[in-house]
């Protein structure tokens, strides 16, 4: 008989796993073999050019969120406070910061090495800007690049944008990348590793919208999460990658071909009951209790907006192998957090006819400005533009005083009330006519 307690995986997911566990491995061998390491942030990350120059990535973003899924972050952010970070900060900064002064140890139980670079590719978040001063603080004398995405405000990415963008990457970035690596840019190999990336891209694009099929094969919130990591983080450009993403593909292919519902950690959904669009990050340090409350009430999350925030490749966007630099600076300028609230709603709404979705929610982050700026906003807007019922729950990140077990699922229940009646009222009408 299997433990209850333990989640139950698609295989994809054990490879995912296995990577990760990987890189963290040679991470913490990375000084005595000779490896540089370099700190940035997941949307807008130019992974492949730090694996291009040999180099390894490091995520503060994923430390944090790994922190919270391992019951240690509430710890890290009360050292962080006690330090004189306020309440009010994004509880990801507090989480890593902590994390680093316990001595850095990572998600696999090995330690960090220090950043030999830190590479900020500024999208959309101020908190970044200020993260990283911090991190500064903490490595005195390291190596620092920046790169500057301007922001859409009016909805576009233009020529002169561009020009901006792949300026800083000549003048600014990859020198610096250069200098710490110890060697050349090896354009031939970039282009390589961005062909792999619009491969993954294309794959994964094909996953997300497998959800658009009745009942959908994937969840794509909380599944989501563990399928964008490889093209999010520290794989994206590799063979590797491809390879996972050929497999998820394959997996989920088959699921909707058999007409099965998506897996979660007690097995699979026995019915899809609502199909819903969802807004903002989830809450990390009650992961699977969180997931637990859809599922069991047979909510699928057929989008959403968080796993779109290492890039909106549903739109369009590839990279580009023939123009490595151009590419990198539009895959920059179109990571989520980098949209304007007009275009944040039309991806919405969009989701939201072409998933056939019966209902929109909020997962509002207290600290997290970057996302819950502008959330009521959008839900008015989808309100009135879609007609569909609207949630609004709270949450955050890693720090465990703001999760409400109770709270939330009180609210939830209450919102599929009013889906459930909805469903009944328009099966009614539908009936008489």
């Amino acid at each position: 008989m299997s433990n209850p307690t333990e989640a139950i995986k698609e295989k994809s997911m054990v490879i995912q796993k296995e990577m990760l566990g990987d890189l963290f491995t040679q991470l913490s061998n990375a000084k005595e073999n000779g490896k540089k390491v370099v700190y940035t942030f997941v949307p807008g990350n130019l992974t492949e050019l730090i694996l291009a120059l040999d180099m390894l990535p490091v995520y503060p973003e994923i430390n944090a969120l790994q922190s919270g899924m391992r019951k240690k972050s509430g710890s890290y952010i009360k050292d962080a406070e006690k330090l004189g970070f306020s309440e009010d900060v994004c509880t990801y900064v507090k989480c890593d910061i902590g994390m680093m002064l316990n001595g850095n140890i990572g998600p696999t139980g090995e330690q960090l090495p220090p950043p030999d670079l830190l590479l900020l590719s500024y999208t959309g978040c101020f908190t970044f800007l200020k993260w990283f001063e911090n991190l500064e603080r903490l490595y005195p004398g390291v190596e620092i690049a920046m790169l500057h995405t301007p922001y859409q405000e009016d909805g576009k990415i233009t020529d002169d944008q561009i020009n901006y963008m792949v300026k800083q990457l000549t003048e600014e970035v990859i020198p610096k990348l250069e200098k710490v690596a110890g060697k050349k840019m090896d354009y031939d190999r970039l282009s390589k590793m961005l062909e792999n990336s619009s491969k993954s891209e294309q794959l994964w694009v094909e996953v997300l919208q497998s959800a658009k099929n009745v009942p959908s094969p994937i969840d794509s919130y909380f599944a989501g999460v563990y399928y964008m990591g490889p093209l999010f983080t520290a794989f994206r450009g590799t063979e590797k990658a491809l390879e996972y993403y050929q497999e998820l593909h394959n997996e989920v292919f088959e699921r909707m071909r058999l007409g099965l519902h998506p897996i979660n950690p007690e097995g699979e959904m026995k019915e899809e009951r609502f199909r819903l669009v969802v807004e903002g990050p989830p809450n990390w340090t009650n992961f699977r209790e969180f997931w637990k409350i859809f599922y069991d009430m047979g909510a699928v999350i057929v989008a959403s907006t968080y796993t779109k925030v290492g890039g909106v490749y549903d739109g369009g966007f590839r990279h580009e192998p023939e123009k490595p630099l151009e590419s990198l600076a539009k895959y920059c300028m179109g990571c989520y957090t980098n949209l304007n609230l007009p275009q944040r709603v039309d991806l919405i709404e969009h989701y939201i006819k072409e998933y056939k979705a019966d209902g929109f929610l909020i997962n509002s982050i207290k600290s997290c400005n970057s996302f819950s700026a502008g959330q009521l906003l959008i839900m008015r807007e989808i309100e009135q533009r879609c007609g569909v019922p609207v949630g609004f729950i709270e949450s955050d990140l890693v720090d465990p005083r703001y999760f409400s077990y109770a709270n939330i699922k009180n609210r939830l229940e209450s919102y599929f009330q009013m889906l459930e009646q909805r469903k009944i009222i328009m099966q009614q009408e539908g009936a008489s006519i």
